[in-house]
C-alpha cells in the first residue's frame, strides 16, 4: 500500500536512521563499490535491483559504471508501485540512462523466472542483480536465494546486502529500533490499516533464534472487522509483524558457497554486516 511503502521511505530518510542503521551498509557500498564493479566487468547488462526502495544506492552504481564506460539498463522490481515510481524517478535524474518501464516491475520475487528472460534483449545478455538494505534477511533465506540464482545465467552476479549476528551489539540493536518512533509508526501501520487503534497495542522489538522480531501485544479484548470478516483478538495476544535473520558469519558465508560457484565477502570491521557478491 502506499501509505506504508512512505512509511518505510519515512523511516530511512531520517537522521535517526541515517546515523543508526543506514551507515552499516553505505559505509561498505562507499568503501569497495570501485572493487564491485571492476569484478562484475565492463559488457553491457541489466541492473536488477530486487526490492529497490528509493533506487539511491542503485543510483551509486550506475554513476560508477557510467564513468567506466559500461553500457547498462535499470530494472527496478518492487511489490509496491509506490517504491517502484520513487525509484525511477531517483534513476531519471541521472542523464542518459535507460529505465525498464513495464506492468512486471510491480512484482513479487515468486515471479522472477517469468520476468528476467525478458530483460535479456539485444545486446544486454547479463544481469548483475541488487539485494540489498537487508531483504535476504526478511525473507525464508533458501527459498528466496533459490528463486534468484534459478534465473540467473552462468556469468550473472548478485550482490547481497545483510546483517551478522554479532552478539555483543544484539542489546544495542533492539535498543535503537524499540528507540526510534518512525520504526513503530511504519510497523503499526500493518494493524492500524486492517482496524486496530494505537492505544490498542504495545509495540515490542525483541532478538531471538537468531533474528530481531517485532511484534505487538494486543492490550484489551478487541474484535477487528476487515473485509467482511471478524477476527476476535484476546488481552496479551501477541502478533507478529516482521523478523529480520542476523546470520552466524560462518553460516552464511557457507549458504552462499552452497548456491554460488564464486563469491566475495566484504564484512564491515565490527562483524555486523556485510556485502556478498556472487556468481554463478
Amino acid at each position: 500500500m502506499p501509505e506504508q511503502a512512505q512509511a518505510y521511505l519515512n523511516l530511512v530518510s531520517t537522521e535517526y536512521y541515517k546515523k543508526r542503521v543506514g551507515p552499516k551498509e553505505l559505509t561498505l557500498l562507499y568503501d569497495h563499490i570501485k572493487d564491485i564493479v571492476n569484478e562484475v566487468g565492463s559488457r553491457p547488462m541489466n541492473l536488477v535491483d530486487l526490492g529497490c526502495g528509493d533506487g539511491k544506492k542503485s543510483a551509486l552504481f550506475l554513476k560508477e559504471m557510467k564513468e567506466k564506460g559500461v553500457k547498462v539498463r535499470y530494472c527496478p522490481i518492487d511489490i509496491s508501485s509506490h517504491m517502484v515510481n520513487r525509484a525511477i524517478e531517483e534513476i531519471e535524474k541521472l542523464s542518459d540512462t535507460e529505465i525498464i518501464k513495464v506492468h512486471w516491475n510491480i512484482s513479487d520475487f515468486e515471479n522472477l523466472q517469468n520476468i528476467i528472460p525478458l530483460l535479456r534483449k539485444e545486446e544486454y545478455k547479463r544481469n548483475f542483480f541488487l539485494l540489498l538494505g537487508n531483504t535476504l534477511g526478511n525473507f525464508e533465506t533458501h527459498e528466496l536465494l533459490y528463486a534468484v540464482r534459478n534465473v540467473m545465467r552462468d556469468g550473472d552476479m548478485v550482490l547481497i546486502g545483510n546483517g551478522l549476528n554479532n552478539h555483543k551489539m544484539e542489546e544495542d540493536i533492539v535498543k535503537s529500533c524499540r528507540d526510534n518512533p518512525l520504526r513503530n509508526e511504519f510497523f503499526s501501520l500493518i494493524l492500524r490499516l486492517v482496524g486496530f487503534k494505537k492505544d490498542q497495542i504495545e509495540y515490542v522489538v525483541r532478538f531471538s533464534n537468531d533474528r530481531l522480531e517485532t511484534l505487538y501485544i494486543v492490550k484489551e479484548d478487541i474484535t477487528i472487522s476487515f473485509q467482511d470478516k471478524k477476527i476476535d483478538f484476546n488481552k496479551g495476544d501477541q502478533i507478529a509483524v516482521a523478523f529480520t535473520y542476523h546470520y552466524e558469519k560462518e553460516e552464511f558465508m557457507s549458504c552462499m558457497k552452497m548456491y554460488f560457484g564464486e563469491v566475495q565477502f566484504y564484512v564491515l570491521k565490527d562483524g555486523s554486516y556485510c556485502l556478498v557478491l556472487c556468481k554463478k
